[in-house]
């Protein structure tokens, strides 16, 4: 795993960066009241106001903070200072982005004055990455402020100055800086200051020394900036002199100069496992030795509703392990592994933070009876063996929502954790969390489309004893997994099947939402038994329909859906084939001898178009064990060949002797999965089969009053040789029924068929095109009631229009009933 490793050479860069950052931050002195007494050149540039324009009057007119001057003032010093990032007013009216800070100065006599110092935010954050997290780490670190007269005598100072030389306040105030310390760097410094006196500017001066709680074996160095004090009218007024330990400031740079070039690389997949895990391996060894990273389970698998911060009662939500780092080989701290649920102890900080959404830092881990890691023994005894001694754990959230947990752990570094770690723990675990939530949206999106996506295609073809079937999809929108191809397998009355595939323009989730549409309406279609070319007219109404439904604005015409769509039904009794197609390829059809053959059908218009020209059906008689496929033009056209090229190398991947079908589609597949595909592939094939005469009988019997007893004795007759008894008297009512309303509104001849397949269904066939209606007989009518002992009989019923006129009227029955009397 790749570790951040911190570079000797940023020490001396960020020591360069700061003295930058000092000579151009501006600084202004206040008095009690927020009246702007001294003013810098650093600040006229910076805000744009003049020395003239701003002392003496309220700093309201640049910080509209100040606007309420006396309860501002108050709250800074009840907090000894303040720091922040308010709206600060540049002098041709636009705001600035600006990080403030206001510091208490104290004189002889309690007496108590402001300083302010404004840098540019646009600067810090251009050299060490996030300005805001800098902020908040860099305003701890204390700085030593001094004011000095024009003699040069000290007549303002604050507490922290203290800490740098060891010269108490006392000894300061009214003194120079030779007189309270003296030595050639304090000769050296007040040359500066006369400088900087008559120039006006600022100066910048680097110096070492050893601190007074040190022995002098530790040398600290630091920065001093030395910048005019101006009044009213232009003149100095005094010097203030800033100065800052190099070493504290430059660390906590050089952690944030790590953070900002660490951050980049996290989120560098839509993968929330190995987000997590980058998040863990970028903390080890920045800051801590051993790090956690647990997401709430919704996350990983994009189900579920996601947790809202606050929302959480007495259920607390799961949480599942998604990176783990350690500075020990074999990472032994760890309970639990990556993709482990992870058991989260009650009363606990872990709970506070699940439900607060605010981070905790357990500086001393409390190893004592009765705590929340006594009462937790696994965890308990993992602490112990690895030395674990402080903690923090951050919540990963975003946009209210609860993603989980990084806990964040020392053992080896004997140093506990400080508020400026949690800073750099959160800062980092925010970024994290930004592409832990683009994530978690991509997977529940994804999960969703997958979803969409297997509603809409069948999960099973179901071929019966017509047809073995089998498919291959492959979207273009690989990532989402959805596209706007569809093909189905429908069985229909008589063991016949249809054979769909259609394809809308486009591809991803919008296309497979049409394409939902599409397939059910042609499932809809496919239950009224319609001939090919009769089901895609009535399906191409269907579109324009929607079409129209879809368009916001109904003074505009509708918008075109587009899409193409390939029918075909077989008959395994007949072994004949009847297809039509709207603006579709060709199937392929490869005969058992292997002859490939791609017939000419006439092509018809795509569906939605609303051209007006009627669909034409073609009718072909297959061999048993023929070879169809169905597919779409992502299957044979790339960007390199051409639709009759894919066609070929199809036809030559189709033509192998005695293959499955399965290893059939991967074969034919494979050309579209070895490529970058412009558009989604699909594939349907199906292998025919035939049912012969020990599947099938029927009698054309002539229209007279005797027609329906002989047709009950045949039937009962062939149920008899079949096995079928148990379905004789049930069977002989249906037939009888059937062929009696075949008599009564039909004129010619009457066909009735037996075919047993997965069920049994009985076919009457006659010459009158009009399909029968059930009635609600009364209690007196004498007819009406024989299609009510049909839906009763059977399974289900139904009626198809015969191709050259006429109709048929079907029944089935379930061989489940079959068993002998």
């Amino acid at each position: 795993m790749t570790k951040t490793t911190i570079s000797t050479d940023r020490v001396a860069l960020g020591r360069q960066i700061h003295a930058s950052h000092i000579s151009d931050t501006a600084f202004a002195l206040l008095d009690e009241q927020g009246t702007v007494v001294a003013w810098t050149q650093a600040a006229e540039h910076l805000v744009g106001y003049s020395a003239a324009e701003v002392v003496g009057r309220s700093a309201a007119r640049v910080l509209p903070s100040f606007v309420e001057a006396s309860a501002f003032v108050e709250r800074c010093r009840g907090r000894n200072g303040w720091s922040g990032a308010p709206a600060v007013r540049h002098r041709d009216g636009r705001m600035l982005d600006v990080n403030v800070r206001i510091s208490l100065v104290r004189g002889q006599g309690g007496a108590t004055r402001w300083l302010v110092s404004v840098a540019d935010m646009g600067t810090l954050a251009g050299d060490v990455g996030n300005g805001s997290v800098q902020g908040a780490i860099l305003d701890r670190a204390p700085i030593g402020v001094v004011i000095r007269d024009l003699e040069l005598r000290c007549s303002w100072v604050n507490d922290a100055v203290e800490s740098h030389n060891g010269i108490s306040r006392e000894r300061r105030l009214g003194f120079r800086m030779t007189d309270a310390w003296p030595g050639i760097e304090a000769e050296v410094a007040e040359a500066v200051m006369r400088r900087v006196l008559r120039s006006g500017s600022t100066k910048v001066h680097e110096y070492r020394t050893w601190l007074p709680t040190t022995s002098r074996g530790e040398e600290r160095p630091f920065a001093v900036s030395f910048s005019c004090l101006q009044g009213a009218d232009g003149r100095g007024l005094g010097v203030c002199v800033i100065s800052v330990d190099l070493t504290e400031s430059c660390q906590e740079r050089e952690r944030l100069a790590v953070l900002g070039e660490a951050g980049t690389g996290l989120g560098s997949t839509l993968d929330v496992m190995q987000t997590g895990q980058e998040l863990a391996d970028l903390a080890v060894p920045l800051f801590a030795d051993f790090v956690t990273v647990d997401l709430e389970q919704s996350v990983p698998f994009g189900e579920g509703p996601p947790v809202r911060i606050g929302s959480i009662g007495e259920r607390f939500p799961v949480l599942r392990r998604a990176g783990v780092a350690s500075i020990r080989q074999g990472i032994p701290e760890a309970v639990w592994e990556r993709g482990e649920p992870v058991h989260v102890p009650p009363a606990s900080p872990f709970i506070d933070v699940l439900r607060t959404g605010r981070s905790q830092m357990v500086p001393v881990l409390n190893f004592a009876p009765g705590s929340w890691i006594d009462r937790d023994p696994l965890r308990a005894q993992k602490i112990r063996e690895t030395g674990m001694h402080s903690a923090m754990v951050v919540p990963i959230r975003a946009r209210r929502t609860l993603l989980g947990a990084a806990v964040f752990v020392r053992t080896e570094n004997p140093v506990p954790f400080q508020v400026d770690d949690l800073l750099l723990a959160e800062e980092l675990v925010s970024r994290a969390a930004v592409s832990l939530d683009n994530a978690r949206q991509y997977a529940r999106e994804h999960t969703a489309a997958l979803a969409v996506q297997r509603s809409l295609l069948p999960r099973h073809l179901r071929g019966g004893l017509a047809v073995e079937a089998a498919s291959r999809y492959l979207p273009a929108d690989v990532d989402r997994g959805v596209g706007g191809d569809w093909f189905d397998v429908i069985p229909l009355s008589g063991a016949r099947v249809a054979l769909v595939v259609g394809d809308v323009v486009g591809h991803g989730l919008d296309a497979a939402v049409a394409m939902g549409r599409l397939r059910t309406a042609v499932r809809t279609l496919a239950d009224m038994e319609l001939p090919p070319d009769e089901l895609l007219a009535r399906l191409d109404d269907t579109v324009q329909r929607l079409a129209e439904e879809d368009t916001d604005d109904p003074d505009q015409g509708a918008t075109v859906v587009g899409a193409t769509c390939l029918y075909a039904v077989y008959d395994p009794v007949t072994r004949k084939c009847a297809m039509a197609t709207a603006g579709h390829l060709p199937p392929a059809i490869v005969d058992p001898q292997g002859q490939i053959t791609f017939p000419d059908l006439p092509t018809g218009a795509p569906l939605g178009i609303g051209l007006g020209v009627p669909f034409e059906a073609v009718e072909l008689e297959l061999s048993e064990g023929s070879l169809i496929a169905l597919y779409t033009d992502g299957l044979v056209e790339t960007r390199e060949d051409g639709i009759g090229e894919g066609m070929r190398r199809l036809g030559t991947a189709l033509a192998q002797p005695n293959p499955s079908l399965e290893d059939l589609c991967t074969r034919a597949m494979r050309p579209a999965q070895g490529h970058a595909a412009f558009d989604d592939a699909s594939l349907l094939l199906v292998r025919t089969r035939s049912l012969g005469p020990a599947q099938v009988t029927s009698w054309t019997l002539p229209s007279d009053d005797t027609t329906a007893r002989r047709a009950r004795n045949l039937a009962a007759r062939q149920l008899t040789e079949w096995g079928l008894e148990g379905l004789e008297d049930s069977t002989k009512l249906i037939v009888s029924e059937l062929v009696t309303n075949a008599v009564r509104h039909s004129t010619g001849p009457i066909d009735l068929r037996l075919t047993r397949h997965q069920v049994l269904t009985v076919e009457v066939s006659d010459t009158d095109a009009c399909s029968p209606r059930p009635r609600n007989a009364g209690t007196s009518d004498e007819n009406g009631r024989g299609l009510f002992l049909v839906s009763q009989l059977s399974r289900r019923w139904g009626t198809r229009p015969m191709p050259g006129g006429g109709k048929v009227v079907w029944a089935e029955a379930d061989l489940a009933h079959a068993s002998g009397r």
